[in-house]
């Protein structure tokens, strides 16, 4: 793991802030999903990638209602 040098301090709440370098180089907007977890003695932030809710595919993903589905299985609810 690269270390950048950048430090930041937990807030009252528990809250940091990700630095905007970092947000910008893994496409991190307000409101994204992370997923966190411990692996060793490390907090693991990781973006959560939207899939479909019905075949779990990562490609072609839209949101219908608020739900995270492909052009495949949208196309089989429309039919149905």
């Amino acid at each position: 793991m690269k270390k950048t040098g950048i430090t930041r301090k937990v807030d009252e709440l528990g809250r940091i802030v990700i630095p905007m370098e970092l947000r910008n180089k893994l496409k991190i907007d307000e409101k994204d999903a992370l997923e966190i977890y411990l692996e060793n003695n490390s907090i693991i932030l990781k973006k959560v990638e939207d899939s479909c809710v019905f075949c779990g595919k990562k490609k072609d993903i839209f949101l219908y209602k608020e739900k995270p589905i492909c052009q495949n299985c949208f196309n089989e609810l429309k039919k149905s």
